[in-house]
This record gives structure tokens, sequence and C-alpha cells, in this order.
């Protein structure tokens, strides 16, 4: 999957993660919504989850709290508006997680 509208993560060439989610971050060029995948693929029985936090000073737990900001946050407001996870953990088949592959190219060829 190679598109624009997406931003992927990198894997350097040490690193050997272990994947329980996939992040997918809209790029600036998407012409639509996190919300509007993310229905898709929840229509398409396919769960999605948010980033955790993204910024955290909006979190209602940071309410009240005291703490500091350095520089404008701006990456972290993009990551939580527009990052989602789908699920890539090891009981998942070949089959399975060519389905999540597909079923997200159908969307993007419907836009």
């Amino acid at each position: 999957m190679d598109h624009e509208e997406f931003w992927l993560p990198t894997v350097y060439p040490d690193a050997h993660p272990s994947w329980f989610g996939f992040p997918i971050t809209l790029s600036s060029e998407a012409k639509f919504q996190r919300r509007d995948i993310e229905y898709w693929l929840n229509q398409h029985n396919i769960g999605t989850r948010l980033i955790f936090a993204g910024n955290v000073t909006k979190q209602p737990y940071m309410k009240g709290r005291e703490y500091r900001i350095h520089g404008s946050l701006e990456h972290t407001d993009y990551v939580m508006e527009n990052t989602f996870w789908v699920g890539v953990q090891p009981a998942l088949t070949r089959e399975m997680l060519t389905y999540v592959a597909d079923t997200i190219e159908r969307f993007l060829e419907e836009r």
C-alpha cells in the first residue's frame, strides 16, 4: 500500500519491532477525514483504535495539573487528530491481513 493519503511508519534496518498495531496517519493530502476511513473499516469488520494520547495536554486527565509546554505541539495535535491503528497481532493470518489491506484499497478507490 503506497498512497499519498497516508504517512506510514518507517522501520529502520537494525530495528526488529514487535507489532501489536499498525499506525496509519492521514497525510495533509488526504481527501477524507480519519472518521471516514475508521467508519468504513468498522463496517467491514476491521477494528480500529485511536492512538493513545497525541497531545496529552488536551486529555481530561491533565485538567487542573501543572505542566510546562515546550514548542507549539503542532505535531502531537496532528497525530491526535489524524492517526489510528489497525491490529496486526500474531494470531492474524496472512489472509486476514490481506483483507485489511484490500479493504483500505477499496476505500481509496471509491474516493
